[in-house]
């Protein structure tokens, strides 16, 4: 199983980038519904407010340390935190390893041109690469069924879901067992990045855990959201073990 952190009480999985790729490699072999979430500090502060998502994180076969607020918590409580695993890095791993290996991927998420722009990048960049299908993020309650039973029509052994947080962990979990898909997993702005209607902050900014400041300033809006930082940030300190 590897071993597990503790950050505000939401259990993070200690893994590299190609640990993390390897298990969910173990996953699609496996060819039961897996549960995969990409846990930055934004992700933990709605877990202490919502309980729902606190348990979906509990119950996750794979949660990634996804930002460098969670690696430097981690760390600060003495724990060993090998390395930072964004999620659209991680993604983008997986992707690769899709083409190469003959992994079928649904994409699912964003806005109809986002994802099909989304998919274009990724069978640009990855040659080989089988998309199974797609479907955009735009959905009711009565079109749920449709959705599912799409998605399994198309035989994915991954599931990338771009539903926003909380959103697409709620839905994946919900769904979970419906769902034949061996790796589910939510992945945020990682279409938008793709489709070039985002843009990740340069690598250094990455490597020295700015791009959340990046990000802010790219996307003023986000003001709001970021706000969770500093309180992640007090509330690891206040609690850190003696």
């Amino acid at each position: 199983m590897g071993t597990k952190v503790m950050v505000l009480n939401v259990s993070i999985d200690a893994v590299t980038m190609p640990e993390a790729v390897a298990r969910l490699e173990n996953f699609i072999a496996e060819k039961k519904p897996h549960l995969v979430a990409t846990a930055n500090a934004e992700m933990v502060m709605l877990a202490q407010e919502d309980q729902e998502l606190a348990d979906i994180l509990a119950s996750c076969h794979l949660v990634v340390p996804d930002g460098a607020g969670v690696v430097w918590a981690a760390r600060y409580q003495g724990y060993t935190m090998p390395e930072r695993v964004a999620g659209y890095d991680l993604a983008q791993n997986l992707l690769a390893q899709a083409a190469e290996k003959g992994y079928r991927v649904f994409m699912f998420g964003t806005k109809p041109e986002i994802i099909e722009k989304a998919e274009n990048t990724a069978l640009s960049r990855f040659p080989g690469l089988v998309i199974a299908g797609t479907r955009h993020g735009f959905f009711t309650k009565n079109d749920e069924a449709e959705i599912i039973a799409t998605i399994n029509a198309a035989k994915p052994d991954i599931l990338l879901a771009a539903l926003g947080v909380p959103k697409q962990e709620k839905w994946l979990a919900s769904n979970l067992d419906k769902l034949q898909v061996p790796v589910c997993m939510g992945v945020g702005g990682t279409f938008d990045v793709m489709a070039g209607a985002v843009k990740r902050a340069p690598l250094w900014m990455q490597r020295t855990g700015l791009e959340w400041s990046y990000r802010l300033i790219r996307q003023p809006q986000r003001l709001i959201r970021m706000t969770a930082l500093p309180k992640f940030v007090m509330k690891v300190m206040l609690g850190k073990k003696c």
